[in-house]
């Protein structure tokens, strides 16, 4: 027998507890009847059958599992290229300890909630480069993701559009016969300096690719490290600020039928992504039948329940009169 929550001292703390509320039960009807003739053949047999019915619901909490079952379990493929903005400015310091490290940090949690999918990185700023492609290898995603710094990309401003042309060519060039739902996660700081997005957004939409977009930053901005001082305004000489713009990420996400979400200090919102992602309805790109154990908790659970009932519908007279 397989047990589904097999949790022995949670299991005895509830016995612990009956027993104690029982004796000062019976401890009570005791006093209270010391004078009276008291039936104790009877009162032992109320006992009997209480005790049953508590022994039944543990069994049932426990989840006896008896015998196996197979099922068919279906395996949906998807395709994710993970494009991340690699430009100066994601390297303010509004979120701690800067927006790149916090996304580092994050992308690897997003990777364990994917294990059985194909990831892509693609590193951008005002030019894309393909950094890793599709793969179903995680422990060279992380490697990769390890690496990411701004010096990867020139440093001239971001332009949203030059990701989303890469990422479309490479799944339009993809040679997988398997039928997988595909998506980008898109992750900047928002500030576009490229052309309109609507002529990508279009060819998106043509390919049934959403994407999934992640606004890095803060409405109040951050300063930008550079070497050993900040990154300077030019027209006042102070520290240039760099704020969140979430107005192109969340034009090309509702656009194409995704979604937007952000990350700063007091937002976090990656578990949102996690489960829209999961929610994309992917082609079966594979089949197999597992060995499950049988969960056979109803019957003690209904077992139980009956002797309660009996219990109170037909109560053992204790005191005779």
């Amino acid at each position: 027998m397989i047990w589904a929550y097999p949790d022995l001292k949670l299991t005895l703390l509830f016995a612990g507890i009956f027993l104690l509320l029982y004796l000062l039960y019976i401890t009570r009807f005791w006093a209270i009847n010391r004078k009276l003739k008291v039936e104790k053949q009877r009162l032992f047999t109320k006992l009997i059958v209480r005790t049953s019915y508590f022994i039944l619901f543990l069994i049932a909490f426990a989840g006896p599992s008896i015998g196996n079952s197979f099922k068919e379990v279906k395996e949906e493929g998807k395709d994710i290229f993970i494009a991340i903005d690699l430009s100066q400015s994601m390297v303010a310091t509004d979120i701690a300890p800067n927006r790149l490290k916090r996304i580092q940090f994050e992308l690897k949690e997003l990777l364990k909630s994917f294990p059985s999918d194909r990831i892509g990185l693609i590193i951008f700023s005002t030019e894309a480069f393909l950094q890793l492609p599709l793969t179903y290898d995680q422990a060279v995603a992380n490697l990769y993701i390890d690496g990411l710094n701004i010096g990867l990309v020139p440093n001239l401003g971001t332009d949203l559009n030059t990701p989303l042309k890469m990422a479309l060519e490479r799944f339009q060039n993809d040679q997988s016969q398997e039928l997988k739902s595909r998506s980008i996660v898109l992750i900047s700081d928002g500030e576009h300096f490229g052309d309109d997005l609507d002529g990508i957004a279009g060819d998106l939409i043509e390919n049934g690719i959403k994407v999934f977009s992640i606004g890095i930053g803060t409405d109040e901005g951050g300063q930008m490290p550079r070497g050993n001082g900040m990154v300077l305004d030019p027209q006042t000489g102070k520290p240039a600020l760099t704020k969140l713009n979430r107005d192109p990420l969340q034009y090309i996400a509702n656009e194409t039928g995704g979604q937007y979400f952000e990350i700063s200090d007091q937002t976090q919102e990656m578990g949102g992504l996690i489960s829209a992602i999961e929610n994309l309805e992917g082609g079966v790109s594979n089949t197999r039948i597992v060995e499950a154990s049988s969960n056979k908790y109803f019957y003690f659970l209904l077992a139980a329940l009956g002797l309660a009932l009996l219990d109170m519908i037909l109560p053992i007279k204790t005191i005779k009169l």
